[in-house]
């Protein structure tokens, strides 16, 4: 059976005839909303919301109740029917690829955030969050967002909009007022038009992204995060890969945070064979691994996002772990870890066009840079990793 993913907005869940294919089940369906129906509904907030009732007082309570029905809750979401935790994740799986042992860590990272982040003081605005289809975990924007402000419209990313439509179903079963919280899943021209409607705006996307939407007023966008570790000289090469290996692999590479290059102030080859050996010992087909590997489900997704490694490689290159760029085992299709050694990186020199290369899956480049070199190139990433430091955020996206 045809299954639709409905749109929340107006308080209620509302199909369309705007529909766009749902990642996962064939023949399953997300409805759209036009941009002409989002504006009608931001003239219908702005004549609604004086005479609403006010927001829960107490809403970090209410928040944290809605991520325990997140994670195991049987939930009404429009359109997919009762969902419980089990076959959410399951659905995330068969969609999106995301294996089990993610799904609940990330959940759990969801709950960690909310409760270490401060309680913000209330406002009036109506925001927007554009959500991005590598992790769930981003979501957490998305309580910010309702804990702060008097209305929120989740626009969730077409690759993977269960998770949003799932959070919403969540904090409505937990007690939030229905006028206070939408869905508006849209095709990528439309956002504009919502970064338009809204007041304040978080988005999440490249710097292809970055180049369309432009920075308006009250718009945050997190972008891509270049992340990078600096490895000094005279670090053991044993006690180096220890460190930048969970950097590289944790959450199957899929964060802005994953290290993406790696600098060192010694030679570069002997951390750079250790490191691949490590990340070959990655297997997809191992259920329980440490670092377990999220599965591409769109058709040839696998294959483009290794080829933009090989791609940017340059003379003298060389990828080291020895596994296949792509491998399909059980009917599911992953790209495996890769390591590139590149040359060495002196001051001035044009970059690299791998350092600082994202992908949604576990990669590295790993050059030799003078100090210098090392931190001209550390000044343009968002995260800075150091051994026996935190990560030292080099900007802020706000």
């Amino acid at each position: 059976m045809t299954r639709l993913l409905h749109a929340f907005r107006r308080g209620r869940w509302t199909p369309s005839l705007d529909t766009a294919p749902l990642p996962g089940r064939a023949g399953d369906r997300l409805a759209l909303v036009p941009e002409i129906v989002a504006a009608a509904d931001r003239r219908r907030w702005d004549g609604l919301a004086p005479g609403l009732p006010p927001a829960p007082d107490r809403r970090r309570e209410l928040l944290l109740d809605a991520l325990d029905l997140f994670e195991r809750g049987t939930l009404d979401v429009g359109g997919l029917g009762p969902q419980s935790g089990a076959e959410f994740r399951d659905a995330l799986w068969e969609s999106a690829g995301i294996p089990g042992p993610l799904a609940e860590r990330w959940c759990g990272m969801l709950r960690t955030t909310l409760e270490a982040r401060p309680e913000p003081s209330p406002d009036r605005a109506l925001a927007l969050v554009s959500l991005p289809g590598n992790t769930f975990t981003c979501l957490e924007t998305v309580l910010e967002q309702v804990e702060r402000s008097a209305a929120v419209w989740v626009r969730p990313s077409r690759r993977e909009p269960l998770s949003a439509a799932r959070l919403v179903a969540a904090l409505l079963a937990a007690g939030w007022p229905p006028e206070r919280v939408s869905l508006y899943p849209t095709a990528q021209p439309a956002l504009r038009g919502l970064i338009r409607l809204t007041d304040r705006h978080v988005v999440y996307g490249g710097s292809a992204l970055a180049a369309a939407v432009r920075t308006p007023a009250g718009l945050t966008l997190h972008g891509p995060g270049r992340a990078c570790a600096l490895v000094p000289a005279g670090m053991a090469t044993a006690a180096a890969a220890d460190w930048l290996l969970p950097l590289i692999a944790a959450d199957s590479g899929r964060f802005c945070s994953n290290v993406r290059t790696v600098l060192t102030a010694g030679p570069a080859e002997p951390l750079a064979r250790a490191l691949a050996a490590a990340l070959d010992t990655i297997d997809p087909r191992t259920a329980d691994s440490t670092w377990p590997l999220t599965a591409f489900r769109e058709p040839g997704a696998a294959e483009r996002a290794t080829r933009s490694v090989a791609e940017r490689m340059r003379p003298g290159d060389r990828l080291l772990t020895r596994r296949p760029p792509v491998v399909v085992t059980g009917g599911d299709t992953y790209a495996t870890p890769h390591l590139v050694l590149t040359g060495d990186q002196p001051p001035g020199a044009p970059e690299h066009p791998l350092l600082g290369h994202e992908v949604p899956f576990p990669f590295a480049a790993v050059a030799r840079a003078t100090a210098p070199a090392a931190e001209a190139l550390a000044a343009r990433s968002l995260f800075v990793f150091r051994p026996w430091s935190a990560a030292a955020v080099r900007r802020d996206p706000r």
